[in-house]
């Protein structure tokens, strides 16, 4: 629990520090793009989940 809250730390401070800077955003502004980066993450766990039980 404590590097999921480390890491949203960390993002808090890029995204002000990017919004200081004023450059745009480096991640993806709307949520569909967010949901995206979470399916891709989703899928590449599932697939290390589901591979070994189908190659057994």
């Amino acid at each position: 629990m404590q590097e999921i809250f480390m890491a949203l730390l960390a993002g808090l401070i890029v995204g002000f520090i990017f919004a200081f800077l004023k450059l745009p955003i480096p991640a993806p502004p709307v949520l569909s793009g967010i949901m995206g980066i979470i399916g891709i993450f989703l899928g590449y766990k599932a697939f290390q989940v589901l591979v070994p039980l189908i190659l057994k």
